[in-house]
């Protein structure tokens, strides 16, 4: 899809067709539908979704799922209000953060990276890998987004990559390949996961860690113990990224049951591995009746979805645009929490007390100082199916657990 520069323009649509400017490239949709932004001021660009100037945003519906178009609202608008019969958003983006990726020329960091120097609240993009990091540092930086982007090659610059950074992401690893459990992983990423939050540690122990590298039922374990031993852990501050859980539920949801996308929420607690996946379907928004058999198919279907890209991709990887996508959306949520959005809520794995493990996968609320509130009230009312679903992940995300502390704590009594 090409685009011409925005001169004079005061507005541009997405439905049936998308202009934008004074010229228009179109792109036909299956279903016409409109999303229109009124500019205050000419667009000076464009960026993806979004753009760099202020405006205000005219919603009637949309062909974009709900993930894709809350992400537009969202991330371009904290604040809402209604005004005849429309929802207006105002965008006045001020790109003012700093985001590190660690893993950055991997098959999740470069598209992750992608879409995060689409974000206009980005005004520095670091970009970290022991090989081939600096063709897509220099890829990435011809996109005219605000995100300056760097590159950082090997542990010698790790250090350099991490100074003054307010969120990093660490896909780092190594991906599932068919017949591998997702345990198979454990020795390799534990490791790397260890020396990277060390790193951490070291050069900005303030900013949200994002764990992506897998097992994460065991590697976020294993970066708290790490932050502990350097004395500057901060539970609010350290998640495993889940949100993937959610995105397939609502897709799959929403398939199933012949749902608008944009109108489906399925909060997914737990971890992120096999049955400690649990979606809550009785929680579903809107509210949906299931079949017991919809029940058990849908709960085994997002459990295994990731096993389902794997083998569909028959040895050339696991998933990793999914992966950047919902990534993406969980530092997009960071960066509007530590912007002062005071309503943002996401899935994630962190250190909690509401299912009586040391970590757990639960709705969450976002503040400018990490994790301001458990939503313990999803836990609250569940089905039969559901509860005993809790009782029966509660055993492996608990051995999982021990086996992420237990492994940072054998490392460091051999270092010492």
């Amino acid at each position: 899809m090409a685009a011409t520069s925005a001169t004079s323009a005061t507005s541009f649509s997405i439905g049936s067709k998308i202009s934008f400017g004074p010229k228009a490239s179109q792109l036909l949709l299956p279903k016409p539908s409109v999303v229109r932004f009124n500019s205050q001021k000419p667009l000076a660009t464009f960026s993806g979704l979004k753009a760099t100037g202020s405006m205000n945003c005219e919603s009637e519906s949309s062909f974009l799922g709900k993930e894709s178009y809350a992400a537009l609202q969202n991330s371009s608008s904290p604040r809402s209000v209604k005004s005849t019969g429309r929802t207006q958003y105002h965008l006045n983006p001020q790109a003012s953060y700093k985001v590190a990726i660690l893993g950055a020329a991997g098959g999740i960091g470069q598209p992750l990276a992608l879409l995060v120097k689409m974000s206009p609240l980005v005004s520095s993009l670091n970009l970290y890998d022991i090989a081939n990091v600096k063709g897509v540092a220099a890829d990435l930086s011809h996109c005219n987004t605000p995100a300056q982007v760097s590159d950082f090659t090997g542990p010698s610059e790790l250090a350099d990559c991490l100074k003054g950074v307010n969120v990093v992401v660490i896909p780092a690893g190594v991906p599932r390949k068919p017949g591998m459990t997702r345990d198979d992983l454990f020795n390799i990423n534990a490791s790397i996961v260890k020396t990277l939050v060390e790193a951490v540690a070291d050069n900005c122990p303030e900013a949200f860690i994002h764990v992506i590298s897998n097992p994460v039922n065991s590697t976020v374990p294993i970066a708290a113990e790490v932050l502990k031993q350097k004395g500057v852990y901060d539970p609010k501050k350290l998640f495993g990224v889940t949100t993937l859980d959610v995105v397939r539920a609502n897709t799959f949801v929403a398939q199933k049951k012949n749902l608008r996308l944009i109108d489906v929420d399925v909060p997914v607690i737990g971890g992120h591995a096999g049955i400690t996946i649990l979606p809550l379907l009785s929680k579903t928004k809107p509210s949906v009746c299931f079949t017991d058999e919809e029940i058990h198919e849908l709960t085994v279907r997002i459990q295994n979805a990731g096993t389902e890209v794997v083998e569909a991709k028959a040895g050339a990887g696991s998933a990793t645009l999914s992966m950047a996508y919902a990534a993406a959306r969980f530092v997009e949520s960071s960066l509007r929490a530590l912007d002062g959005d005071g309503d943002v809520y996401e899935c994630a794995y962190v250190q909690s007390d509401v299912a009586d493990l040391p970590f757990f996968a639960s709705r969450i609320k976002l503040g400018k100082k990490g994790v301001e509130a458990l939503i313990s009230s999803d836990l609250q009312g569940l089905t039969e199916y559901e509860q005993k679903a809790v009782e029966a992940l509660k055993a492996e995300l608990k051995s999982s657990i021990e086996k992420g502390v237990g492994f940072a704590q054998k490392q460091s009594v051999a270092a010492a």
